[in-house]
């Protein structure tokens, strides 16, 4: 058994990272090679692991002790006890691994206790059940937590089922498994069955994405039926381990067992091998997503932060806090258990970086900006008089200051999140038009990702407000949602994707989250590649005025996010702060969103903080720090991505430069072997192993965070219209 252990974790080893994001297309070609061989290498160490396991398995479930052979062994014909028991072998489940092989869900040996009824002869029920709450009794002084069975059931699994083994443990690994095998020493009455369960090596990391496992069935406590599962199968039950189900699940094998008159195998073999399941390559890079959830654990109590590549829509890191822990699942989770964590306060299961709704607050104003400028209502150059406060029936919109800002031009109103200039420049262009544009970045729809429980948010239409508040868009109304708040809601999520949409200018991205599906042998069977969503159709100068307003924000000695400024490269964003929830609550949320670098965005992202009842909180000395403390860390390997090309070098056949060329290294692009059956083998190469995941940010980092948000209940983000809003941004105040 040790072994089969051995074995079996050796063949579940990290991959080799390879995969660099600025190498879109070329680099695909080498991926799929590189998982290939990868893979190639786990197929046979997974089988040999799995007879590892059948074998222990056969040896435990030999001879029982007092049992003897007779002269009947050749045959099974008429004899009572004789047996002859065909089993399903669970296939492995295939992994789901990051973009760079790294693991998120794969599988390991664990062990379960068991009780192994020999074969008695004309023994009673009272001997039967003696005989076991003895061993039961002995079990329960080396493992406490081993289970109770009652009479019934004791005598019942003998009378039907003595031939297999009565579990009466949960999973066990490790060394717990190796200091129960000592004390068990030769026993075959109490055995160790090998089995192989669901293992998360981040224990909690992008769990609200990965989801969890659970039994597809009890096993049978009858007789034995004809290919029943040599343990509980298991399927998904959440997130991708339930939407890829069909794919990571594979198909089983078949063992068939014969057994004497007096319960001796005389045969044992594996008819038919399981096909272990597929595997799901995610586009989420490990490194990145753990970097998201140290960020977010030194940075609040509750929020969320989202990362997307903006050239090929790729989410490279979304992390919801709080979080919860997929191992609790592995094995079956408690009732009691599984209920604290729905009704805990702080919603560990709920993922806010794609369920949550919040509004979107200053961060929307970037929309309205763009779309004001498209439409020419406004240019780069013109001004509009912003004063220290608007007028509008039942409440007040004024600015954070308190002060008019005088006669300004877009990009000093982005940098300053200036919103009564805003609440006329939206009221100017028409709700209409700002509302088409927040469509056409991705708000107001679900983004199409492989996510369980993703929420639509809201951009309303005359009919909705007609429907719901008896009205058109009035003024008031349109002044509230041109500064991101009134009914207006959306997930961390789509405000990223929308942010990635500015970055590109031209299009919006498909998002994607998956990069390829491969089956058992290695194959890719499905893949995906960059797509358009929607065609912006913008001016290219209305969003590089967007794009030089946005870089203020954070590198001019007057923008609001200034804390994310970056030494080494130009990033753009933009702030938000919005009160939310039930006005008797008085809570706050704090937005920082944007792209990075300002020359050829490559990056956008959006960061969310929750802050709790009574807290002041603003995006710029909240969120926006979160950002910087992402960002710092992965310096070097971004300035490699979004380096301008390198010029050719030419080289003599001594190997001596010669000359520079200006033509543009470009990468040559190699075809995928085709097999017989028409599906493309990826290509195989060799790569060194990556680097090490970086550790969490210390305390020292969040410069942002002046004390800790208290947990309190959570709010689902209904925005509330006459809200006061404080901080960076502007306030919204009720007559």
């Amino acid at each position: 058994m040790a072994g089969a252990l051995a074995e079996f974790r050796h063949c579940q080893t990290r991959g080799h990272g390879i995969h660099s994001l600025a190498h879109t297309h070329m680099n695909g070609l080498l991926y799929r090679g590189f998982l290939h061989n990868r893979l190639s290498l786990l197929r046979g160490i997974v089988w040999m692991s799995l007879v590892g396991i059948l074998g222990a398995m056969g040896q435990e479930t030999g001879s029982p002790t007092g049992a003897k052979p007779n002269s009947n062994d050749a045959s099974v014909t008429g004899l009572k006890n004789a047996r002859v028991i065909t089993l399903a072998i669970p296939a492995p489940r295939g992994q789901i691994l990051d973009r760079e092989g790294e693991p998120f869900a794969q599988n390991r040996v664990t062990y379960r206790l068991a009780l192994q009824f020999p074969q008695f002869e004309n023994a009673s029920e009272e001997f039967v059940v003696a005989w076991a709450r003895k061993r039961l009794e002995e079990l329960k002084a080396i493992h406490p937590k081993s289970a109770d069975k009652s009479d019934a059931d004791l005598w019942a699994h003998y009378q039907f089922r003595r031939w297999l083994p009565l579990y009466l443990s949960g999973f066990i690994t490790g060394s717990n498994a190796t200091a129960l095998a000592k004390k068990l020493d030769d026993r075959d009455d109490i055995v160790l069955q090998p089995v192989y369960s669901r293992y998360y090596p981040g224990a909690s990391m992008a769990a609200h994405i990965i989801g969890y496992t659970g039994s597809a069935g009890k096993l049978p406590t009858g007789p034995i039926n004809f290919n029943e599962p040599l343990w509980e199968v298991t399927e998904g039950k959440a997130g991708l381990e339930k939407i890829y189900d069909t794919q990571l699940s594979g198909t089983p094998g078949v063992k068939r067992i014969l057994y004497n008159n007096d319960g001796i195998k005389l045969q044992e073999e594996i008819v038919k091998r399981p096909v272990a399941g597929g595997n799901v390559v995610m586009t989420l890079n490990r490194r990145w997503q753990e970097r998201a959830e140290s960020v977010l654990r030194n940075g609040c109590q509750r929020g969320a932060l989202v990362v997307i590549d903006v050239t090929t829509g790729e989410v490279l890191a979304m992390a919801s806090r709080p979080t919860f822990d997929l191992m609790e699942f592995v094995g079956g989770i408690s009732t009691t258990r599984f209920k604290e964590l729905n009704e805990d306060p702080a919603a560990p299961m709920f993922g806010r970086a794609f369920s949550a709704e919040y509004p979107p607050a200053s961060t929307f104003k970037s929309v309205v900006a763009l779309a004001a400028l498209a439409d020419e209502t406004i240019t780069e150059q013109s001004t509009v008089y912003a004063p220290a406060f608007l007028q509008f029936p039942g409440h007040k919109v004024r600015n954070a200051s308190g002060a008019a800002e005088g006669s300004i031009a877009v990009k000093y109103a982005l940098a300053r999140s200036c919103n009564t200039w805003f609440a006329l420049v939206g009221i100017d262009c028409g709700p209409t038009n700002f509302l088409a544009m927040a469509r056409r970045v991705g708000y107001g729809e679900k983004t199409g990702l492989p996510l369980i429980g993703e929420a639509a948010g809201l951009i309303p239409t005359n009919e909705w407000m007609i429907s719901q508040h008896k009205r058109r868009f009035m003024n008031g109304d349109t002044a509230n949602m041109a500064i991101g708040q009134g009914v207006l809601l959306s997930t961390p999520l789509q405000v990223a994707q929308g942010m990635a949409g500015i970055a590109n200018g031209e299009a919006l991205p498909k998002l994607q989250m998956i990069r390829q599906v491969q089956d058992s042998k290695g194959r890719v069977v499905f893949q995906t590649l960059p797509e358009v969503r929607k065609d912006l159709g913008v001016p290219e100068s209305a969003y590089l005025a967007v794009h030089k307003g946005m870089s203020d924000v954070v590198n001019s000695n007057y923008g609001t996010g200034r804390s994310a400024g970056l030494s080494w490269t130009t990033l753009c964003g933009k702030t938000g702060t919005a009160q939310w929830g039930p006005a008797s609550k008085n809570q706050r949320l704090a937005w920082f969103a944007g792209f990075l670098p300002y020359e050829n965005p490559r990056f956008a992202f959006a960061v969310i903080y929750e802050g709790r009842p009574g807290q002041i909180v603003s995006g710029g000395r909240y969120a926006a720090p979160m950002v910087k403390a992402f960002f710092n860390p992965l310096r070097d390997e971004i300035e490699e991505i979004i380096a301008a090309p390198k010029k050719a070098l030419v080289i003599d056949e001594n190997g001596n430069v010669v000359a520079e060329s200006d033509e543009v290294i470009r990468a040559i692009p190699v075809e995928p072997e085709i097999d017989r059956d028409g599906i493309p083998r990826a290509v195989p190469i060799i790569e060194e192993s990556m680097n090490e995941f970086t550790e969490d940010i210390s305390e020292e980092e969040m410069t942002n965070t002046d004390e800790e948000p208290a947990d309190a209940g959570i709010q689902r983000a209904i925005p509330v219209p006459d809200a006061e809003e404080t901080g960076d941004e502007i306030e919204i105040t009720p007559e």
